[in-house]
C-alpha cells in the first residue's frame, strides 16, 4: 500500500483526507467520499458492492463491473469508494455471499 492510502487508513475520513482525495481524484474522489459517507458501500463475503445512481456495482481489488471501468480500464469512483471503505471500516457488512443473493433474485 502506498503512502497516500496508508495515510487514509491511519487518519480516516478527516477534512484533510477528504481534501486530498478530491485533489488527487477530482470528481471521482468526491463521488467516492459521498458513497462511503451515505452508506452505499457493502461488504459481502466475496465482494464489495457499491450502489451507484441506478445499479449496484461489484468491486474486487482494482476491478469494477461499471461501464466507466469497462470502457476506460482505469480506476472508477466505485473502486475508490470500496478502497476508502475497506481502509476506514466505513461499510455495511453483509453476512452473505453476493453471488448467492443474486442467484436467488433471478
Amino acid at each position: 500500500m502506498n503512502e497516500f492510502w496508508a495515510g487514509v487508513q491511519e487518519a480516516g475520513l478527516t477534512p484533510e483526507t477528504r481534501e486530498a482525495l478530491r485533489k488527487r481524484y477530482r470528481m471521482r474522489g468526491q463521488k467516492a467520499i459521498e458513497a462511503v459517507e451515505s452508506g452505499r458501500v457493502k461488504k459481502y463475503h466475496d465482494f464489495f458492492v457499491v450502489q451507484g445512481r441506478s445499479e449496484e456495482y461489484i468491486v474486487e481489488d482494482d476491478f469494477c463491473t461499471c461501464k466507466d471501468f469497462t470502457y476506460r480500464g482505469r480506476c472508477c469512483w466505485h473502486i475508490l469508494a470500496a478502497r476508502i471503505a475497506a481502509l476506514t471500516g466505513r461499510y455495511t457488512p453483509v453476512n452473505a455471499w453476493y453471488l448467492d443473493i443474486m442467484g436467488r433474485n433471478r
